[in-house]
């Protein structure tokens, strides 16, 4: 399992790694770290407030793409808020204007099963 995720998580990166290892306009630069920290749960929390029906908890954040502003893009657990629902993995957008600004973009599914036939 571990294997597992740590392939999803390196062909993750790989689809957002920069064309130069500056963060130049347009281009998806990988975080360097991708622990959730103070600073991006915060931000995370602002756009997602009022949200409801699903839980979404970052488990890390992938990464930042320079436009009119900052696109941010988090891995998370999503679960519907009924009881036993089961959990999945998804991508979750965000843009933070530079107003300060926080909105979600989109919301986006990972097919597991495909990207494991990928890894092997």
């Amino acid at each position: 399992m571990k294997r597992f995720i740590a392939t999803l998580l390196a062909l993750l990166l790989l689809c957002l790694s920069c064309a130069t290892a500056e963060h130049s306009a347009g281009a998806w630069c990988v975080a360097e770290d991708i622990a959730i920290t103070e600073e991006n749960q915060a931000l995370f929390d602002r756009a997602m407030e009022g949200l409801l029906g699903v839980e979404y908890v970052p488990l890390a954040y992938l990464g930042s793409q320079v436009v009119a502003g900052l696109n941010h893009c988090y891995l998370c657990r999503a679960t519907v808020v009924y009881p036993g629902a089961t959990p999945a993995l998804v991508l979750v957008y965000l843009y933070e204007g530079v107003d300060g600004h926080v909105e979600l973009v989109r919301i986006a599914d990972l097919d597991l099963a495909a990207l494991a036939a990928i890894a092997e």
